[in-house]
């Protein structure tokens, strides 16, 4: 083979046995698709930003959005949720912003002699948590309660959260005046760490064309159900995972917290965001069993805000994304057993 190839061998699970159907992975891929596509209608040109997203959103995980201003951020959060139907809400998060004011309040009612629960902006189904870094770790930590068991408690009575719930922060990665840096707690909370980055020259250009009269949000439509999301967030976790694909995320997470440029490696929370990230990954390609391939395509965004790099690192000027890059080269990916059945997949 060419020079930088290699023959990969990789398995599957025979259809007669998997979890779905191929027309069941044909729909959710579909369904997907037809998300992506109307998506794509406002966000030009970041194609494997939406997927990342919509990944998350089918493991029913939350999204840190970290870029520069003016790179589609707000507007990502605002095209999913219209695409599926959702409610939405915005948090601009500032220094003088108050767990409260997140969460919600309870109010005495003077006609009722009764303390009533006026909910707060979490209460939605897609919320823009628009640049977190800018309020106090006590308002922060408001949001992890919610991102994590999907209620809030308010004077000691728990209060659940619509469904399907996903919260998408948003962090200028450049000012630091001001700012609050996420604690490792919170970081890890996110699901998986998207950047979107500036758009190609052509994609510039036909952004300019495209709002030359309005801004695409203003007509986008529902293309799905949020009742069908549900439904293939629980779909998702009968994706077929083989325990050579087991073994192998826990050698490339066991591998970040060995490696010497590492300060804090990714935890077990990190191991089970991966596995959930695959099996969405071979979802959305049209698959029902999961490929090493997936496990490496999301390693990046789903590991990368999860490490602490040494000082002696940074430095060096080494980053979470270089680390995960070497490991992703040294740990071996996994090939067939012997009596299994296989696919040879060119590489």
């Amino acid at each position: 083979m060419p020079d930088g190839h290699r023959e990969l061998v990789v398995y599957y699970q025979h259809p007669e046995t998997s979890v779905h159907g191929k027309s069941g992975m044909e729909d959710i891929k579909t369904i997907v698709e037809r998300i992506a596509a109307n998506v794509e209608q406002v966000i030009i040109g970041k194609r494997r930003a939406i997927d990342q997203a919509l990944a998350a959103l089918l493991c029913k995980g939350h999204v840190l959005l970290e870029d520069v201003p003016g790179t589609g951020k707000t507007m990502l959060a605002k095209a999913i949720a219209r695409s599926i139907g959702c409610s939405f809400k915005r948090i601009q998060f500032t220094p003088d912003l108050l767990p409260s004011d997140v969460t919600g309040i309870s109010i005495f009612n003077q006609r009722t002699h009764e303390f009533e629960f006026r909910p707060g902006p979490i209460f939605a189904q897609i919320v823009l948590a628009d640049e977190i870094n800018r309020a106090t770790p006590k308002t922060q930590s408001a949001l992890l309660e919610a991102m994590e068991e999907r209620q809030i408690t308010v004077d000691g009575v728990t209060h659940p959260l619509p469904q399907p719930f996903l919260v998408l922060a948003t962090q200028n990665p450049i000012e630091y005046e001001g700012t609050f840096p996420l604690p490792e707690a919170q970081l890890d909370r996110f699901f998986m760490r998207i950047h979107l980055g500036y758009p190609e020259r052509k994609d510039e250009i036909a952004i300019l064309r495209r709002q030359r009269q309005a801004h695409p949000i203003e007509t986008l439509t529902q293309v799905v159900a949020a009742e069908d999301l549900i439904d293939l967030q629980e779909r998702i976790k009968s994706i077929y995972v083989d325990e050579l694909i087991e073994e192998y995320i826990v050698s490339l997470v066991t591998a970040t917290r060995n490696h010497e440029d590492v300060y804090l490696g990714v935890s077990a929370r990190g191991s089970l965001a991966l596995y959930r990230a695959a099996q969405a990954q071979a979802a959305i390609l049209g698959r029902d069993y999961v490929l090493p391939d997936d496990v490496k395509a999301l390693a990046e965004p789903v590991l990368a805000h999860r490490l602490i790099i040494n000082p002696s690192a940074r430095i060096r000027d080494i980053s979470a994304t270089d680390v995960i890059s070497d490991v992703l080269k040294a740990v071996a990916v996994p090939g067939a057993r012997a009596g299994r059945r296989f696919e040879r997949v060119a590489r």
